[in-house]
């Protein structure tokens, strides 16, 4: 349990928010904007939450709260991702601790007292759930991600280019590029015979000169040979 020392001659520390409005905002329009913003009331709470680390209840002003939460949205605005993967790590180190506490709770009560042993289970299997899942969150920050955009340009005469460019991302950052093109052969107006045509003209040879030739009539030449 930590303790907070005050300095000597301190002053007693305030939970007081000293905000400043901007030019010609009314004063129930600043109170808006700092209960609405995520700043000022995660600061509120968390600042609540952490005095139990104290062992004589310290609870941290609002100003420094404030910029504390301050300085950690903004490193995240930039990209930075110190923050995010402390906490991921550290919570999922806490929920394998919590699984493995649940499951030797459950241990002890298998066999006579079964209703007790399910539900310790129950909630070992809730935090191994959870540890995963803030695992995967983990590697899934750390891991580049890869977009692909196809351009299709069509020239005159009708042949088409078609260029892949792949681009990797870690965060904000380019890593990677990659750019691929497939052209059609040929000059432009111009493209290669389909299969099947007559490379003299005709597409398909068509018969003519005979005329239409009788069909038999398949009905009456079974009626006469019955």
């Amino acid at each position: 349990m930590a303790k907070a020392k005050k300095p000597a001659g301190a002053a007693k520390a305030t939970n007081t928010l000293d905000i400043q409005a901007e030019d010609g905002e009314s004063r129930d329009k600043l109170l808006a904007r700092v209960a609405l913003e995520p700043g000022a009331r995660h600061a509120a709470i968390g600042s609540n939450y952490a005095a139990s680390l104290f062992s004589d209840g310290h609870q941290t002003p609002i100003m420094a709260s404030t910029a504390a939460i301050g300085d950690a949205m903004a490193k995240a605005r930039n990209g930075d991702k110190a923050m995010p993967s402390d906490i991921l790590a550290a919570q999922a180190v806490v929920l394998d601790t919590m699984f493995t506490e649940l499951a030797r709770r459950s241990a002890g009560n298998m066999g006579q007292y079964i209703d007790a042993a399910e539900r310790y289970m129950r909630l070992a299997l809730k935090a191994q759930a959870n540890c995963r899942a803030t695992l995967e969150a983990l590697a899934k920050l750390h891991q580049p991600r890869e977009q692909t955009v196809k351009h299709v340009h069509v020239n005159e005469g009708g042949q088409a280019i078609v260029a892949d460019h792949i681009h990797q991302h870690t965060g904000g950052t380019e890593i990677g590029k990659s750019s691929e093109q497939s052209r059609a052969t040929g000059p432009a107006g111009e493209s290669p015979a389909l299969l099947g045509t007559d490379p003299q003209g005709d597409g398909v040879p068509i018969p003519g000169g005979e005329g239409p030739q009788a069909v038999p009539d398949a009905r009456r030449n079974q009626c006469g040979r019955t």
